[in-house]
């Protein structure tokens, strides 16, 4: 897979499904169990640089700016927070800049955007 080739979009697609099922299950997961949930059909290493542009492509796709980062629900397995990219990513493209701003709140934003109406 390389950086916008076809397997890459088809990655990223598949991200997005996930995250938002995530979302729609008021669930947050580990980058570990977001390369289990888009395997065996995309190979995407938890670890590996693909991972952060992928995420990176999934809140681009799914946001335009004001709406909350998708990929605030995909946490480290030690830490249970996001990466330093996720947090880089909110400052420079997504102006997440007022110092009160947390990751939790938008996590929390992400999952009010998609829960499901019918169950509050």
């Amino acid at each position: 897979m390389k950086y916008g080739d076809g397997d890459y979009m088809a990655a990223r697609d598949a991200m997005v499904e996930v995250l938002r099922g995530w979302a729609r299950g008021n669930r947050t997961d580990t980058y570990k169990a977001l390369s289990e949930a888009v395997a065996p059909e995309h190979r995407v290493h938890y670890h590996g640089r693909m991972m952060s542009l992928l995420l990176a492509d999934v809140c681009r796709l799914d946001s335009n700016g004001p709406e909350p980062m998708l990929s605030a629900l995909v946490v480290n397995g030690s830490s249970r927070k996001p990466s330093n990219q996720f947090f880089e990513l909110a400052v420079t493209e997504f102006y997440r800049r007022d110092p009160d701003w947390t990751w939790e709140q938008e996590r929390d934003a992400v999952l009010a955007r998609y829960r499901d109406p019918v169950s509050l």
